[in-house]
């Protein structure tokens, strides 16, 4: 019994020691069994990321442009001068010079939108070139024909002659995440079908000076010159943008890249596959950003929203009923944010459409609906800066505010296009004041000061005589052919 216990407890202490060794073996089993699980995982998903991307890649093309510009071939001006004269004689007359022909050639990129050959890429690439060629995947060159450009969007349509060519999905832009993965495709520096990963980094970015009408996806996948055109894919394979510009010091990639959305760019390829021209819809105002200081002049409860500063005579707006002062909060039933968000969601609807908006005005909340006119094509306006003939002293109360004004004549009404308005003119501003924090320039036409017109200068000053300091003036102000609402604090 002894021994049979003995040899029990043997047996269990065996067993147990077994268990005590195999342990930390199966721990480690499963722990590599794990990391190969997430090797699999992650490799898994690169072969699945790159499987996209190859059903991409044929549908994006290598476009080269080629531009012939004259440059007139004058001698230096340093020539004209006598002296030199008496040694080189008379320079040739500016009209027997023969002009020279220079070629200018540039690449950028675009991608196959339907089978028979309908590419769409960057109005800055192909919008004014003379010779069009474009590069497939397969080797492929064909010379192609511009069908439409668009320099509002800075998108173009262009066409080859081909058949049953590989296209792009289209994917909801809307949609897209600040965060999301996304990936450029392209031919930076003429290095042809180069793929780039990234984020999306930011949504709506206007105001960059690329073009007049500007709802950027900003992104950090690698965007360098040649990518122009491109599309920008997400991780399903659908093009959500269009590459069209980088933020550059250098003139190569800084991560901070953007792209025309895709919901604007379809709107603009249709159109000018269409029609090779795309038609807006026009409200017939001037509008602007809702500041707080705005918001605070005119005793409003909201910080959001856009201020409707003018609106044109007989315009879709002002058969609506809308007035100068408004504050446009939704378009369409979506809210408005920024005066450029709702320009262009403006311009994205097709004239004649019915359309209805809400304002505040006075404290209510109002919809009026609108019938869109169709946009007139932009005019150049721009006047030299009037010279005034004499300048108004500087005196209280609006010395104060940094500010000198004058009468506005018939001379200087025709000089800086204010014909038919009644204001004082702005014909001086000091640096640092209150006036020019306020965006105040000399040349502007004060119109109304707290919502009352101002037609004299003397009425200007009744108007600005009792106000405190810290207290905000709100003035309506005309600079050249733009009227917005300005927000001025008067300095303590």
């Amino acid at each position: 019994m002894r021994i049979a216990k003995r040899m029990g407890l043997s047996v269990a202490l065996a067993a147990l020691g077994i268990l005590l060794v195999s342990a930390p073996l199966s721990a480690a089993v499963g722990a590599q069994a794990s990391q190969s699980q997430e090797i699999a995982a992650l490799t898994q998903q690169s072969k699945a990321m790159a499987a996209v991307i190859q059903h991409v890649l044929p549908a994006v093309v290598h476009i080269n442009v080629v531009k012939t510009v004259q440059a007139q071939n004058q001698m230096p001006d340093i020539f004209n001068d006598p002296f030199f004269q008496r040694f080189f004689g008379q320079q040739m007359p500016p009209q027997q010079q023969a002009p020279q022909k220079r070629e200018e050639k540039g690449l950028g990129t675009g991608f196959i939108v339907s089978p028979d050959g309908y590419i769409l890429t960057n109005n800055h690439v192909a919008g004014d070139a003379d010779k069009i060629t474009v590069k497939l995947r397969d080797g492929r060159e064909f010379q192609a024909k511009l069908i439409g450009a668009d320099p509002g969007t800075d998108l173009a349509v262009v066409k080859i002659p081909a058949k049953d060519l590989p296209t792009v999905q289209f994917g909801d832009s809307r949609q897209l995440e600040v965060g999301e993965t996304v990936i450029a495709i392209g031919n930076p520096f003429g290095l042809e079908q180069t793929v780039t990963k990234g984020i999306v980094s930011a949504k709506g970015r206007s105001q960059l000076g690329l073009s007049e009408y500007e709802d950027f996806i900003q992104t950090d996948a690698s965007i360098n010159p040649g990518n122009s055109g491109g599309p920008l894919i997400d991780v399903t394979g659908k093009v959500v943008g269009v590459d069209t510009a980088i933020f550059s010091r250098s003139g190569g990639n800084m991560g901070i890249g953007f792209a025309i959305p895709s919901d604007l760019a379809q709107h603009i390829m249709k159109a000018l596959m269409k029609d090779g021209a795309v038609h807006r819809g026009f409200l017939g105002v001037s509008i602007q950003d809702l500041t707080s200081d705005l918001a605070q002049a005119m005793n409003l409860k909201v910080n959001e929203g856009v201020l409707v500063s003018g609106v044109e005579s007989n315009s879709p707006a002002s058969k609506a009923g809308m007035r100068q002062g408004d504050v446009i909060v939704a378009f369409n039933g979506q809210p408005v944010h920024t005066a450029n968000e709702l320009r262009v969601r403006v311009a994205d609807v097709d004239p004649g459409t019915g359309t209805h908006l809400t304002v505040l005005r006075d404290g209510a909340k109002l919809t009026l609906n609108v019938k869109l006119a169709e946009r007139p094509t932009k005019l150049d306006h721009n006047k030299s800066e009037g010279q005034g003939k004499e300048q108004a002293p500087a005196r209280e109360p609006e010395q104060k505010l940094g500010l000198s004004v004058q009468s506005l004549t018939q001379d200087l009404a025709e000089q800086l296009g204010y014909q038919g308005l009644h204001g004082v003119l702005v014909s001086g501003v000091e640096s640092g004041s209150a006036a020019e924090d306020a965006g105040l320039q000399r040349g502007a036409l004060i119109l109304q000061v707290n919502r009352h017109p101002v037609p004299s200068v003397q009425a200007f000053r009744r108007a600005i005589h009792h106000v405190k300091a810290g207290q905000k003036l709100l003035l309506l102000v005309r600079m050249g052919d733009a009227t917005q609402f300005v927000a001025l604090e008067v300095p303590k």
